[in-house]
């Protein structure tokens, strides 16, 4: 293959001047005589059996080039690619014109996009808020009160039904008199005071014996998702089968020792505390970087290609796709539960998908302006660090990794940490306190400007 000119052309296109020199095209030549042989009749010969020479005399050796073109093309196109340092974000468009055969050689010219290299007018020295990730007593007693709710008894009692108790029961719901779809179920089990039904309705469970047969009267919410009942009056026929306390453990050494690994539970509190406050700093980490980010793609310049969006949300549902399918959900009847098209499933992530590609954009535009690199062995290094948390051999990891994509995500990384590192992290701006000072100093304020305003239009009408 010679790449025999390159073109920068509008809109991010570049156009490719390629040759197929004699020997390469002579190789698709011989795959299309292969492909084609064994369908031609040729008199005096076995079918199939003809030779290239005579096929070519008879039908002329126009009848092998496109087979022999779609042979040559694309490891033609795949080299000219790598020879003119480009990286093609669309499919590539051959001029049907272009294309010649002369000379035993094959010459096309073929147009790409690829993807733009935006300037930047800022990525030095920019200010993001990062909040104090500071765990306090009472998060941690709130987080053991949860892992007492998890490790919770139920306790049967022969008694009425209270706030915070599990009911197992059956109910009927009515609207206008008439039983509507959905609303039958027996034996249901329902904690009250969890909010799981129609806003009244639990508490007026509650108060009610085992075997008790009653009604509950509420009204559905104006936006509930079944239109035919939004706003509606009903009218739910209830009884009680099993009422059950929920008994919480005791928060002590044996708690301690059933939950954890530790024998005391100041251990298993100091343990908790530390976990939780190192979230919290990486929580508080994460934050300020994806701010950072935002800060500097403010500052980029140019459009970022449609297609480019598109691929992004490609990846993007298709990781939702995978990660239903983990749950044993299909991602075509996870759409249609959800009453929604895929068009407007995309279209949420729109933006998300937007922000990625601008953040990359953006960090490569740091990489190339500083001069940043990634060397052989940091690549070397990422590979072997891969092969150890994947828990393969590193031979393997190459394998299934292509090393330019990954050079290319290092070289990312080196432009975040660079930026990271020549940035200003600051504290969050507190919400104004009003207080009754700063309050009569704002009407205050107010109005002598409304009066200031009301003497200069005075002056205009003057």
């Amino acid at each position: 293959m010679k790449l025999t000119n390159v073109e920068k052309k509008e809109n991010n296109l570049v156009e490719l001047s390629v040759t197929v020199e004699k020997d390469e095209f002579e190789a698709g030549m011989q795959y299309a005589y292969k492909q084609i042989a064994p369908r031609i009749n040729v008199q005096g010969f076995r079918k199939g059996k003809a030779p290239r020479k005579m096929i070519e005399k008879l039908y002329g050796v126009e009848i092998f080039y496109e087979d022999a073109m779609n042979y040559c093309y694309p490891m033609a196109y795949e080299a000219a690619v790598r020879e003119a340092g480009i990286q093609p974000i669309d499919k590539p468009v051959v001029d049907p014109e272009s294309l010649a055969f002369e000379d035993g050689e094959m010459r096309f010219k073929v147009t790409v996009m690829v993807k733009p290299e935006l300037g930047l007018k800022a990525y030095k020295g920019l200010e993001a808020e990062k909040a104090t990730a500071e765990v306090t007593d009472a998060e941690v007693e709130a987080e053991l009160t949860k892992q007492a709710q998890r490790n919770a008894r139920q306790v049967s009692v022969e008694r009425a039904a209270q706030a915070g108790d599990s009911v197992k029961f059956d109910f009927e719901g009515f609207v206008d008199g008439v039983a509507f779809e959905g609303g039958k179920a027996e034996g249901y089990e329902l904690q009250l005071g969890s909010g799981m039904f129609i806003p009244g309705f639990e508490e007026q469970v509650a108060g009610h014996e085992i075997g008790e047969e009653f009604e509950v009267n509420v009204t559905f919410p104006e936006q509930y998702q079944e239109p035919s009942l939004a706003g509606k009056p009903a009218v739910f026929k209830c009884k009680i089968h099993e009422v059950h306390e929920i008994q919480l453990p005791e928060l002590d050494d044996e708690f301690a020792k059933d939950v954890s690994e530790f024998d005391t539970l100041d251990e298993y509190r100091a343990d908790l505390k530390a976990k939780m406050q190192s979230m919290a700093e990486q929580s508080a980490e994460k934050a300020y970087e994806e701010a950072l980010m935002n800060k500097l793609t403010e500052n980029l310049e140019g459009e970022v290609p449609e297609v480019m969006v598109e691929a992004e949300l490609d990846q993007i549902v298709n990781e939702f796709s995978y990660n239903m399918q983990m749950q044993g959900i299909d991602f075509k009847s996870y759409l249609q539960m959800n009453d929604m098209e895929e068009s407007s499933f995309r279209n949420l992530f729109r933006m998300q998908a937007e922000q990625r590609i601008k953040v990359r954009l953006a960090l490569e535009a740091v990489a190339r302006l500083e001069g940043l690199e990634v060397t052989d062995e940091d690549l070397e290094a990422e590979f072997a660090e891969m092969a150890k948390n994947y828990n393969m051999p590193l031979e393997k990891v190459k394998e299934l990794l292509m090393p330019v994509a990954v050079k290319s995500d290092l070289l990312v990384q080196k432009a975040s940490e660079f930026v990271k590192a020549n940035a200003k992290a600051v504290k969050p701006k507190k919400a104004r306190k009003t207080t009754k000072k700063a309050a009569k100093k704002d009407t205050a304020e107010e109005a002598a400007a409304a009066e200031e305003t009301s003497t200069e239009k005075t002056e205009e009408n003057e």
